[in-house]
């Protein structure tokens, strides 16, 4: 039974308790509601949850947990001889999940009966053929072994997932049952109901702290990992960036720590000053049509897919910077540069500052202004020395909220500024972030447990500590300044 089925059954089981429960309540009350602790619809609520929530919470473990019980059993089989040189248990692994869902969908077309599957060990070239007609595609690394493992890990899911829906099924029954007998009119319902929506409310929100703490955890292992293979000083400190799959890497972070502060610099020289500029003019000089006007379409930019904006900068800005600017002047001679990328992201990067620049400057007390109306400054100088000193500190928040977008900034990098590993001051010149490398050092079919795969874990938590930091301190300035006039 599969597990969207399992589900639809257990939550029509709690709906049917909750129409139950609440008949019962009324019934033990002798149809006299003021007899009862709780609302009727209460008694049906604590049936419903008790039913409902053990179950549910359950199938949740199990479907976490089976995968990684199998994983460890079926890895086990695998004899050595089976994991190509160069290659890893992991790999072998992929082949045996893939071949069992091809033999899976065998036996549901009807191709391949349960009695035959016993006895296909014996005749594996003609299941290599029979895969290739539901699309699984078998290398030809793949042995007899790997397909006996795959026999076995489809039997295993197959019962534990038999085992998990009765397990299921009776811990839904039992609750079911459990709570409708429990119910008498002193029962105190409305406590258990609101319990449960309590303990809701505190799940709910621990999802973004341990998501957070989950994203730490895996970063700091991978990166302890990685760091036993290769020195951490030469990581840090080495100017060198050129991962060879094969030995003798040379993984300096430097390159694209360069290469990520020096497009994001370029990025901020753009958006800052006309983003700071559309926050002056919607805040002080723009009519009120004009601003509810002119607000959402800069806004508009903020929902762009970044993917566009990577091609924008591949098709237009790209060429344009190389054949009007580069090459005339002799500094460069490709379209994918520093510039086009910092240019391209700082449109992007726009509505970020000049949103949350025009709600601070608008926050300022109006009394300042008149203040300085009062003494005889013109507008201009009312928003040049009173205003934007006011408004400094949040407005710094909200450079410092762009920047940290900027650093994360991936697509636009990757179709802008290439994919060179470098240290240099020209920003004609190819080069790449922290980003970028996470990217490619994770795709294609290589070995996960090499430090070049590893890489991307310390580069990640790298790059986390560097953006949580501006992060902090940005929050830090724009709460200060909004504490400061309210």
């Amino acid at each position: 039974m599969s597990a969207g089925i399992l589900i639809t059954i257990v939550l029509v089981l709690a709906i049917v308790g909750f129409v139950l429960g609440r008949r019962r309540a009324v019934a033990t009350a002798g149809g006299d509601g003021r007899r009862l602790h709780s609302l009727p619809g209460y008694y049906g609520q604590s049936v419903a949850l008790f039913a409902a929530v053990p179950a549910l919470l359950l199938m949740a473990v199990w479907l976490f947990m089976q995968p990684v019980v199998i994983d460890g059993r079926i890895g086990e089989m695998i004899p050595d001889s089976a994991v190509p040189d160069g290659g890893s248990r992991g790999l072998v692994m992929s082949d045996v999940r893939r071949i069992a869902d091809g033999i899976e969908q065998l036996v549901d077309q009807g191709l391949v009966s349960e009695t035959d599957l016993a006895t296909m060990r014996a005749d594996f070239t003609n299941v290599r053929g029979r895969l290739g007609e539901v699309g699984i595609a078998l290398g030809s690394n793949v042995s007899p072994g790997v397909f006996e493992a795959a026999k076995v890990y489809r039997d295993a899911n197959r019962t534990g997932g038999l085992i998990m829906t009765i397990a299921v099924l009776a811990v839904a029954a039992a609750c079911f049952a459990w709570s409708y007998l429990r119910i008498k009119p002193d029962l105190r319902a409305r406590n258990i109901s609101e319990t449960f929506v309590m303990a809701l409310l505190i799940g709910s929100s621990l999802v973004a702290i341990l998501t957070t703490v989950g994203i730490v955890a895996s970063l700091v292992v991978e990166t302890f990992h990685f760091f036993q293979m290769y020195p951490a000083s030469e990581f840090f400190f080495s100017t060198t960036w050129n991962p060879q799959f094969r030995g003798g890497s040379d993984l300096g972070i430097l390159p694209l720590l360069w290469g990520t502060l020096y497009v994001s610099f370029v990025a901020l020289v753009v958006a800052v000053p006309i983003g700071l500029m559309i926050a002056i003019y919607l805040s002080e000089y723009a009519s009120k049509t004009l601003r509810s006007l002119a607000k959402p379409a800069i806004e508009i930019l903020a929902g762009i897919p970044t993917i566009v904006y990577g091609l924008f900068a591949l098709i237009t800005v790209g060429p344009f910077i190389r054949d009007w600017i580069a090459e005339p002047t002799g500094l460069g001679s490709s379209s994918s540069s520093v510039l086009t990328a910092g240019v391209v992201m700082g449109i992007m990067l726009i509505p970020f500052v000049s949103s949350l620049s025009d709600d601070i400057i608008n926050s300022v007390p109006q009394a300042m202004r008149d203040g300085a109306y009062g003494l005889g400054a013109t507008r201009s100088e009312t928003i040049r020395q009173v205003v934007l000193p006011a408004a400094l500190p949040g407005v710094v928040g909200a450079i410092l909220l762009a920047a940290s977008r900027a650093i994360g900034e991936t697509m636009i990098v990757v179709l802008g500024a290439g994919a060179a590993a470098k240290l240099g001051l020209n920003p004609f010149d190819a080069m790449t972030t922290v980003t970028v490398k996470i990217v490619s050092q994770l795709t294609g079919d290589t070995e996960f447990a090499s430090p070049e795969t590893l890489v991307a874990f310390a580069l990640g938590l790298t790059l986390f500590v560097f953006t949580l930091g501006l992060n902090v301190l940005a929050l830090y300035i724009v709460r200060k300044y909004r504490e400061q006039y309210e």
